[in-house]
């Protein structure tokens, strides 16, 4: 039975649930995700008894995330049914008859959506289930249900070039990701896609140069041949992941900028209607990055700028200010987003110690809410399924290695509900207490257009010292809640709290009300114009390997080309358009002292060809070192002007990557 006074956490208050059941009319659906232990209230949550425990169970105790038991039941037969329990996450622990655990599970009870979601939904979550999910695939359609359950209305996942393309014009007729658009899609999900390899024989090799340059003509056709063959399967692309960093290829900006450039258009040359994003850099944007970004003139090649961010979530909006910039005015989506952590070393198999799996629960409400304060319009947590990652284990998933849930899992869902199709209108700040955090949303929670007040409280910490502090409600106590509940969905007393802790809580109001607010926003990039070329320029220096050097987190590759270097260096000019092309190519190198002398080709292309041109330039020596650009600059009339900038970096002397 029920223990005091922890059972108020567990038994819904009548004014509570009045308040909140008003909102909607809504069915119960089947128990499809009784494999993972997650339910939808009102189904009864029945738990297995595991068949690999030392001793006979006796007896099971049903606990919250703060380990306060709720209840104590014997047990009798291979599972237990606990009835209809309310929404929340449980931890149940089997017992033996002397009272010793002999192991856990979890559980967990969501609201029943009121209809599936229209895909618009800021929260999403990296899947990841052709890569993740590979070892069984008979675990795809449980582990799209659970996202769909949690809320969510885009997914992302992962494609290997060589495993759908086996060679030139040669697609494969059904693969795995071909099975895992389908489940998702079956699911109600949007899917975003990624992909991040290369075939040798998509490769242009140059003699004297160990980086073999991406066939920009093979990469369109893949591009296109994706786009065709995944329409209305996978809405959005990304055209690689993390490009920046040496292992998934240490390409300098200029390189993925061409990258970009080659894979949008052939995206939009098989499927219009495709959303496709910036290739999102490892580490954060930093301004060098962004500025070759803008030098390249890339922003008209891609309609969402991809992000990805381990950092912690009051870092945010200063970390992001260059990716405001490099999105050019165009939507930022979060496509990667968490912050590691160790998993306890006494777990087998990589679960947090309970305190810890609260902090990160708590953590995954404060990410979200944040991430769309600082500029994101969409922010996919990194990951649903259990993922370690090094010697540390540092874990990721907010499910555990049996797919049951963690504590996170329950936090995105109960944003996935409250903040459905939401909007961040801004923050309420108390200027002498900046470790209170109160965000004003306006969303659909269950369906029906509100205001969402989401607050917390949390200083700029590491874990080991997160959750430790608390303070009083800043908010005018006029304002009229309709309903409020806690950062796991569980309904509270529909009041402002008296206090906030780290424990985020949600306040739904009638819409406007935020309006009475005084709110600060993040203001938005203005956007840049500009339109595609299908004239597309790729550098190549053979025999000068790009350095690679780490700066904030962020691994930058450039070249570093000393004073005096006589470079002899390939220009690729493609046509990667319909109709023949012609024009002039200008080359210059520019420094922040001087402009050299210009070389000029003349260059004529038929559609889907190129044409390779030979670079003689000394680049100047003498004076202090600084950045220069190799800058190209084409007009190919109707065919447009591309452009491309090579970032040549001034190591400083001494300077070691």
């Amino acid at each position: 039975m029920l223990t005091t006074p922890v059972g108020r956490l567990f038994v819904i208050t009548v004014a509570a649930l009045f308040a909140i059941t008003c909102l909607r009319t809504r069915s119960v659906e089947p128990g499809v995700g009784a494999e993972a232990h997650v339910f939808l209230r009102g189904e009864s949550v029945l738990v297995p008894l595991p068949d690999d425990l030392s001793a006979p169970v006796h007896s099971l105790r049903l606990l919250n995330e703060r380990m306060e038991s709720l209840s104590e039941l014997p047990v009798s037969g291979a599972s237990v049914n606990l009835g209809a329990l309310p929404v929340g996450w449980y931890r149940v622990e089997f017992q033996a008859q002397d009272g010793a655990s002999l192991g856990f599970t979890t559980a967990a009870v969501l609201e029943p959506a009121v209809a599936p979601s229209a895909g618009d939904s800021p929260i999403a979550l990296d899947v990841a289930l052709a890569w993740l999910g590979a070892k069984d695939q008979r675990d795809w359609p449980l582990m799209a249900e659970l996202a769909r359950r949690a809320g969510v209305g885009w997914v992302r996942d992962r494609i290997h070039w060589r495993e759908v393309q086996e060679s030139t014009g040669v697609f494969l007729p059904r693969t795995k990701y071909d099975d895992s658009a389908d489940i998702q899609t079956a699911s109600g999900l949007k899917i975003l896609q990624v992909f991040h390899t290369r075939p040798q024989w998509a490769l242009i090799s140059t003699t004297g140069s160990e980086r073999p340059r991406t066939d920009l003509l093979k990469l369109h056709a893949f591009c296109r041949g994706m786009a065709e063959r995944f329409h209305g399967r996978v809405q959005a692309w990304e055209p690689w992941n993390e490009g920046n960093a040496a292992n998934f290829g240490g390409f300098t900006m200029d390189e993925l900028c061409t990258l970009q450039k080659a894979a949008w258009l052939g995206f939009k040359a098989g499927d219009p209607s495709l959303t496709v994003c910036w290739n999102p850099l490892g580490g954060i944007n930093r301004a060098t990055q962004v500025e070759d970004l803008l030098r390249n003139e890339t922003w008209p090649y891609f309609d969402v700028y991809s992000i990805h961010s381990y950092d912690w979530p009051h870092g945010y909006e200063g970390y992001w200010a260059d990716s405001r910039n490099g999105a050019s005015g165009r939507p930022i989506w979060v496509t990667e987003g968490d912050r590691g952590m160790n998993a306890d070393p006494a777990s087998a198999t990589g679960d947090f110690t309970p305190e810890m799996d609260r902090r990160k629960a708590e953590f995954v409400t404060q990410s979200y809410v944040r991430s769309l304060f600082s500029g994101a319009s969409r922010h996919f947590h990194f990951i649903l399924g259990h993922y370690m990652e090094g010697d540390n284990r540092v874990q990721f998933g907010l499910l555990r290695a049996d797919h049951t849930p963690r504590p996170g899992y329950v936090a995105l869902a109960t944003l996935g509900r409250l903040l459905a199709d939401g909007r961040c209108l801004g923050r309420y700040e108390v200027p002498e207490k900046p470790e209170l955090h109160v965000y004003a949303f306006r969303a659909r929670p269950d369906g029906v257009e509100r205001d969402v007040l989401v607050a917390w409280c949390e200083g700029e910490f590491d874990w080991p010292e997160r959750g430790r502090i608390s303070a009083p409600w800043p908010i005018p106590e006029s304002l009229l809640v309709e309903a409020a509940l806690d950062y796991l969905g569980r309904p509270l007393e529909p009041r402002a709290p008296a206090e906030l802790s780290a424990a985020p809580v949600f306040l739904l109001l009638p819409a406007g009300s935020s309006d009475a607010l005084k709110l600060r926003s993040v203001a938005v990039e203005t956007r840049r114009t500009g339109e595609a070329s299908p004239i597309v320029l790729q550098f190549d220096a053979p025999g000068i390997e790009p350095v690679i050097r780490t700066v904030e987190w962020t691994q930058e590759a450039a070249y570093e080309f000393e004073p005096g270097t006589e470079l002899k260096g390939n220009m690729t000019v493609y046509n990667l358009g319909a109709a023949k092309a012609s024009g002039t190519l200008q080359m210059v190198l520019q420094s922040s002292g001087e402009t050299l002398p210009a070389n000029t080709w003349e260059v004529a292309l038929d559609p889907m060809t190129r044409q390779e041109i030979s670079l003689d330039l000394t680049l100047p020596s003498g004076g202090e070192p600084q950045d220069t650009w190799l800058l190209f600059t084409g007009d190919f009339g109707s065919a447009g002007k591309p452009v491309l900038s090579v970032r040549n970096r001034a190591a400083k002397v001494g300077e070691k990557p």
